[in-house]
């Protein structure tokens, strides 16, 4: 049975984090670059209710890609999620910003980080009755970090291949968690009429010795990819934030 933390605030989370040993992963080498994209996603409940309209906005300059991803909830809520990065030999984040807030979400957090100058600034607020946190400081991306992106690099990935990457979570200071993105199954999924062959991945953090402390079920997360010369996101499915429902991400 695969485990979860028996938690529910940032507070704690930043303390089982701060257990985990220092990762060391590897960047993912550029098969396939990305390019300009316009999308127009939806996030539904595990029981397929509509929960939002999302866009995908992504622009190329160069090397350098810009890609925003924005959900807006029937109730309010806003995710936005927005990252730059460049694929020169390797994949590599540049900056990386995250606004989730609105009732769909236990937590408000507005967090930025850049490579270049190397600071970070968050902004936090662990419940609507609590006073916003205002926080500051440096923090070096290493050049494995795919927040974001999990995505582009599982379509970087060959057919068969493992990766373990790490990314960044808000608790509400930046900390890094190594993930294994590994293929679990090829599923054949239909896209309206038309049935498509997908590589299903699964999206495992690594918790080293904290998985003996663990006591309840992680959310599962996992990914299908449409493999070949022109690799595609077909679906997401997991939470969100930490500890949070089950989503799925489809194309609409």
């Amino acid at each position: 049975m695969t485990k979860r933390f028996v938690v529910g605030s940032s507070a704690l989370v930043a303390a089982l984090v701060a257990w985990l040993p220092l990762a060391h992963a590897a960047p993912v080498p550029v098969r396939f670059t990305e390019g300009v994209a316009h999308g127009f996603p939806v996030l539904r409940s595990a029981q397929g209710e509509r929960l939002a309209s999302g866009e995908l906005t992504q622009v190329a300059r160069g090397d350098v890609v810009e890609s925003r991803l924005v959900f807006r909830f029937q109730d309010g809520s806003l995710y936005d999620e927005t990252v730059v990065f460049s694929q020169r030999d390797v994949f590599k984040i540049d900056k990386y910003r995250l606004v989730q807030r609105g009732p769909s979400f236990p937590e408000s957090v507005e967090a930025s980080i850049d490579r270049a100058t190397g600071n970070y600034g968050v902004r936090y607020r662990a419940d609507q009755d609590s006073a916003e946190e205002v926080l500051s400081g440096r923090f070096t991306l290493p050049d494995d970090v795919y927040s974001g992106m999990l995505g582009v690099a599982l379509k970087n990935l060959s057919p068969g291949e493992s990766a373990t990457v790490q990314i960044v979570v808000f608790t509400p200071q930046p900390r890094l968690v190594k993930v294994l993105l590994a293929p679990h199954s090829v599923d054949q999924l239909t896209i309206g009429e038309r049935p498509i062959t997908t590589t299903r991945y699964t999206i495992k953090p690594q918790l080293g010795m904290l998985a003996s402390l663990l006591v309840v079920d992680v959310p599962p997360v996992q990914c299908w990819v449409l493999k070949g010369d022109a690799p595609a996101f077909v679906k997401f499915e997991g939470p969100l934030y930490f500890m949070g429902p089950t989503w799925r991400i489809e194309l609409n």
